[in-house]
């Protein structure tokens, strides 16, 4: 790691705190072998779901009752009783009261029935209000606390629930650390609990491009962490380096220009040829940036951004369909980025790709549900890489700074939604893009 210049030691300083410069509170993140949370779990509200909820997490965690003094370091809450603007009021009667009670790096959670999937009115407005409640709670938290948002289809109910339980072990834990006032939609697909929640892609074959280094060679290591075995692919000049992450993970390595027009044959042919399988679990995250104003763009910083961040996810995405050398329940996770939500000067050309990227998911989220799988991206927002720490030293502050958690976050926190993805515990959870940008102000 470079060492830290003396504006950057300045403005990191208990002196700069006093004075009153933002400074992040530590992140617990996940550690094998530690409890999910460290600290009991309240649940509460009046929905559908409650005693689902219940039984569910009583296993993973301690629950306590929502009057106990206890401090607690989980809340989950079922609104999808709320079906009417009234009665919007038991958000205030549930949470004002446990406000003052939650620890540090708590997880707050809010379950909601998808509004776009209900007929009445009232309950359509009511679970959409719900929005501006979890952002809303999610910029008064403090000491690392976040609050997610997950709508679940009308049709689930306490006796097809275990479509939910990937995502709450994933919000309810160090894996989401740098997740925070995010949306997340679980479907009424059927989903496959593992047989061992830590090891929950044994069995699964696993791609991931742009592997050699940086949050693709994160995303690899955590894919084998729990479990998956690991194809890793990037460009041939990256030889070394994509040998090094293979050999960490004891996986493979496979150079190659994810935009050859036979990649798809190429990874379908290494799979078979090594592993005597299906690719289950395909990570395009392969990209680059090539940022300039577009009044000054030339047209091969435009054509290398758009063949390499969106024309090879799409079309190798498409073969590998088209070819059947997709698994069961497959998962497809693409990597967006803030920048394709919300835009970002200098990158049309960057935006672009990762907005599209965004749209790949949406367009296939019904082929891959159809043969029993899922698609969603991850949208990173500001990470600590190398790329980021050679900025100068007032952007990368404010970079860092830009978010309700105060900090930048690593690339294990996109690895981790990855991860999260990809389980078949996680079939559900399909069409999504989740942000890991510690709830940035640049976009919704």
């Amino acid at each position: 790691m470079a060492k830290k210049s003396f504006m950057e030691q300045l403005i990191n300083s208990p002196l700069a705190a006093k004075a009153g410069v933002p400074q992040g509170y530590p992140l617990r993140r996940y550690k094998q072998g530690e409890p999910l949370l460290h600290g009991p779990v309240v649940v509460g509200g009046q929905g559908r779901l409650v005693e689902a909820l219940t039984s569910t997490l009583e296993g993973p965690y301690k629950l306590l009752k929502p009057e106990a003094d206890t401090p607690r370091a989980g809340i989950v809450f079922d609104a999808t009783g709320i079906t009417a603007p009234e009665q919007l009021q038991q958000l205030f009667d549930f949470f004002q009261p446990q406000m003052r009670k939650v620890t540090d790096n708590a997880r707050v959670v809010v379950i909601g029935t998808t509004p776009e999937l209900l007929d009445d009115t009232d309950a359509r407005i009511a679970a959409r209000a719900l929005e501006g409640f979890t952002r809303s709670l999610a910029k008064e938290m403090r000491k690392a606390a976040t609050v997610q948002l997950v709508y679940v289809d009308p049709a689930i109910d306490s006796a097809n629930f275990s479509g939910v339980e990937s995502t709450l072990r994933f919000l309810l834990s160090g894996k989401s650390a740098y997740v925070d006032a995010q949306v997340i939609r679980v479907t009424n697909a059927a989903s496959t609990a593992p047989a061992d929640w830590e090891q929950p892609l044994a069995g699964r074959l696993a791609v991931v491009t742009g592997a050699a280094r940086g949050i693709g060679a994160v995303i690899a290591e955590t894919l084998a962490r729990d479990g998956a075995k690991v194809i890793c692919i990037d460009i041939p000049q990256a030889g070394e380096g994509l040998t090094a992450t293979a050999n960490r993970v004891k996986g493979t390595a496979l150079p190659l220009d994810v935009t050859n027009p036979n990649a798809a044959e190429e990874i379908a042919k290494h799979a078979e040829e090594r592993y005597k399988q299906k690719v289950d679990i395909v990570v395009h995250n392969a990209g680059v940036t090539r940022d300039k104003l577009l009044a000054n763009m030339d047209e091969s910083r435009w054509k290398m951004v758009q063949n390499i961040n969106l024309v090879a996810p799409v079309r190798i995405t498409e073969k590998l369909i088209e070819l059947g050398a997709l698994g069961d329940k497959p998962a497809v996770i693409g990597v967006s980025s803030t920048s394709g939500i919300a835009g970002n000067r200098g990158q049309t050309n960057y935006g672009t790709t990762k907005a599209g990227v965004i749209g790949l998911v949406d367009s296939l989220k019904d082929s891959l549900a159809a043969v029993g799988g899922n698609i969603n991206a991850v949208a990173p927002g500001f990470i600590e890489t190398d790329m980021t720490a050679a900025m100068p030293t007032g952007p990368r502050e404010i970079g860092r700074r830009a978010n309700s958690l105060q900090q930048g976050g690593k690339p294990v926190d996109v690895a981790e939604t990855v991860a999260y993805f990809a389980a078949t515990s996680s079939t559900a959870v399909n069409g999504n893009t989740v942000r890991v940008c510690g709830q940035s102000i640049l976009g919704a």
